[in-house]
């Protein structure tokens, strides 16, 4: 006679089966029996619950994809991606220009929740268990979008917020006090249930403005304990300029990611290196394209100088928020990268970055 237990399995254990077979095919589940330490208290705090970072431990967790932004952000941000080149006397950057993806043809899942809850639904097929949407709303972003989505798929959901960058900034911040941003930060945080300050942007010659706000974000950081992740131009050269800022503004680095730093193409990854020396997480946020040529080496140079836990990997709405876990994950296995280690960086990396002991209660 079976024991009735066993054919009792209620549908949220099998979920979980599925889900940890599903990433184990790319990151196998026997890496899954580490365990990671947390401060007590801590939460990873998501649109519709705050999570124990324990409990996101059975899949990956993507730090930077979007899923609403303004349908004229591509376009806006090439022309300022434009418009900053031509000042410095530079080409203008082949393909996208270092922004997301223009939508393919067809219907836009960013325009329709049910295609948007499908694309997450399939994303947690493939092994993810948490997205952070890193948009607020001067990209133009649906909050309430991403909620019913999130709640469609059954995906949590981190919402980022903030000010993107000098192009997209509301009219008033170059008037407004570095304390008013401030207050301006906590109140976005409170109201859109944030769960980090990202992403937070500059071009590769920070403005006067850019660096106000970045100022403004190491405050709102001390006040809320949200963790932060940045939005660097290409190549890149701002990145060591916002990590000094945020860290002059009182930011322990192991609180910030610097993004997109798969665009600064170093075979020597100098910037990557001082970055991860200095505590802070290095971001390579564009996977699943032609880019990941460049890529590989360099994540292979970092993992080889002993900063495997300092990476984080994301897709940043590349053609599907599962590329980084299907395509961008297997160069790295055929790289030589074992398994434990990418379950560090896909696993427990994006946990130790995303939780944090609030300051504030939760509003929602």
């Amino acid at each position: 006679m079976s024991d009735r237990r066993s054919s009792d399995m209620t549908r949220r254990q099998a979920l979980e089966i599925m889900t940890t077979a599903a990433v184990g095919a790319v990151v196998p589940s026997s890496s899954f029996a580490q365990t990671r330490a947390f401060t007590k208290g801590a939460v990873i705090r998501t649109l519709l619950n705050d999570y124990a970072p324990e409990d996101l431990a059975g899949g990956a967790t993507l730090f930077h994809e979007h899923m609403s932004l303004a349908t004229d952000f591509n376009d806006k941000f090439r022309a300022a991606a434009a418009a900053v080149r031509a000042a410095q006397g530079l080409p203008p950057v082949a393909g996208r220009g270092g922004g997301p993806p223009a939508a393919p043809p067809g219907p836009d899942p960013m325009r329709d929740v049910e295609l948007m809850a499908e694309e997450l639904r399939t994303a947690k097929r493939d092994g993810v268990a948490c997205i952070v949407d890193g948009g607020h709303p001067d990209m133009g972003r649906d909050l309430a979008f991403v909620r019913q989505a999130s709640m469609k798929s059954g995906v949590p959901v981190v919402a980022g917020c903030g000010f993107y960058s000098q192009p997209f900034y509301p009219k008033d911040i170059s008037t407004m006090s570095e304390d008013r941003i401030v207050q301006a930060l906590i109140k976005q945080a409170d109201d859109e249930t944030a769960g980090a300050f990202g992403e937070i942007g500059s071009w590769d010659e920070m403005t006067i403005d850019e660096r106000k706000v970045f100022r403004a974000i190491g405050k709102a950081h001390g006040a809320t304990n949200l963790p932060i992740f940045t939005h660097t131009g290409i190549p890149g050269k701002a990145a060591i300029e916002q990590l000094n800022i945020l860290e002059d503004a009182g930011v322990n680095p192991n609180r910030v990611a610097i993004g997109h730093l798969g665009n600064l193409v170093d075979a020597n990854v100098y910037v990557h290196k001082t970055i991860c020396r200095r505590g802070a997480f290095v971001a390579f946020d564009r996977q699943g394209g032609n880019g990941d040529a460049q890529q590989v080496p360099m994540v292979m140079a970092l993992i080889e100088a002993g900063f495997g836990d300092r990476l984080l990997f994301s897709s940043d709405a590349s053609r599907g928020y599962s590329r980084t876990l299907t395509v961008f994950v297997p160069k790295l296995k055929a790289a030589g990268i074992n398994d434990d280690v990418l379950n560090t960086i896909m696993v427990d990396n994006p946990r130790r970055f995303l939780a944090f002991v609030p300051k504030r209660p939760r509003k929602r």
